[in-house]
């Protein structure tokens, strides 16, 4: 039975649910105090920029977005640009902004620099991201990252519809230790197995993927 108070509930529910989209679009059209526009660098449908190496925010999950906020903001993940902006937002405009992104349709055009060819099934950069390495206990990326990169859960994003630039660029932070390892320290240690040309390869194939919402 419904009753006047669950009525009640689920509309201020609802009235909270759009307030923190409304907040987390004025965070990221215009900006928060000492935090500058988000669109300023990732665009204004979220889409990130790929000469740059700025990455598509839109349709990323908002537990996995929050995460990279706070890893921001606590330092353990590095990055000149972002860490002072994370730093400048609260943990509630960090949860309103990462909302909004996440409700945001995936842009339709992809993020890339120049037109690429789709990756042949047996290129270098397929086979990893299919088929991993096994010699070298390397596994597929697509084993946490989904098929087709479509991305899983919280813990593991879409990489289809970001830039070659930006994955090649996540790709060595692992590799250096300048971004956290993520569950299970998965992503240094299939980052440290790569070489620089894999890296790239890698990286190339997903970019040249068709872009998808987070699963």
């Amino acid at each position: 039975m419904i009753t006047g108070w669950h009525v009640c509930g689920f509309g201020v529910g609802l009235m909270l649910s759009i307030n923190c989209h409304a907040d987390g679009a004025a965070i990221a059209k215009t900006g928060a105090e000492a935090a500058p526009a988000c669109q300023i660098c990732h665009g204004a449908a979220g889409e990130g920029s790929a000469p740059a190496g700025f990455p598509r925010l839109a349709g990323l999950g908002a537990t996995y977005l929050q995460r990279q906020l706070a890893a921001f903001a606590d330092g353990t993940r590095v990055n000149a640009v972002m860490m002072p902006i994370a730093k400048a937002l609260s943990v509630a405009e960090r949860v309103e902004v990462s909302a909004y992104y996440a409700a945001l349709p995936v842009p339709v055009a992809t993020l890339k620099s120049a037109p690429a060819p789709m990756p042949t099934p047996d290129s270098v950069g397929a086979t990893l991201a299919t088929r991993g390495r096994w010699a070298d206990k390397l596994p597929a990326c697509e084993q946490c990252h989904g098929p087709g990169g479509r991305g899983v859960g919280h813990d593991f994003p879409a990489l289809t519809g970001q830039s070659a630039t930006y994955l090649a660029n996540q790709l060595a932070a692992w590799k250096t230790g300048a971004r956290p390892p993520g569950p299970q320290g998965l992503m240094a240690a299939v980052a440290k197995k790569l070489s620089a040309a894999e890296l790239r390869a890698v990286a190339d194939h997903y970019a040249a993927l068709p872009a998808r919402a987070a699963q």
